[in-house]
């Protein structure tokens, strides 16, 4: 199935029934058994698992919860530009991103309660091969700039709702 048979399919379930553009995703995590850090994440039938670095404390079994914030807004922005260039049709050979981010510990480890435990400055860069012109890229930028759902996490505040049992 291409993608724009999942654009149309979609765009016929979502104009029958607006419910149907309504989606939840969940993920579950556990503590890994006699460890620390390591924590292991289920997603649907998928299973991985969480770490950080020995400079955090951690035994670098896999990468660590920002580093898969980061793989999670490259991995999105990937995909976003696959589908906005079939939307568009726009031709697209291949596309590369790269995401950087910058964290100042104070705040993850409580030292300066001003700063924060987030991301100061997150950098994406992305590289487009094909045959379109730079304007028709520039226009699938904004498109995937505009539509991108893990970087409107990054970009705005999300509430979030916390309960301990």
């Amino acid at each position: 199935m291409s993608l724009t048979d999942v654009i149309d399919g979609t765009r016929q379930a979502v104009q029958t029934d607006r419910h149907n553009a309504a989606v939840s995703f969940s993920v579950d995590h556990a503590l890994a058994a006699n460890t620390a850090t390591v924590v292991d994440v289920r997603v649907r039938d998928h299973a991985f698992t969480v770490d950080e670095p020995p400079a955090l404390g951690g035994t670098d079994q896999a990468a660590n919860p920002v580093e898969y914030a980061l793989a999670a807004l490259g991995s999105c922005q990937v995909i976003t530009y696959q589908f906005w260039a079939a939307r568009l049709g726009i031709p697209l050979d291949s596309v590369r991103v790269k995401v950087d981010g910058d964290l100042d510990l104070h705040g993850f480890f409580g030292f300066d309660e001003s700063t924060r435990p987030g991301f100061s400055d997150v950098r994406v860069s992305v590289e487009l091969d094909g045959p379109a012109t730079p304007e028709a890229y520039d226009r699938l930028r904004r498109a995937v700039d505009e539509h991108c759902p893990v970087l409107d996490l990054f970009r705005n505040q999300t509430p979030v709702t916390t309960t301990v049992r």
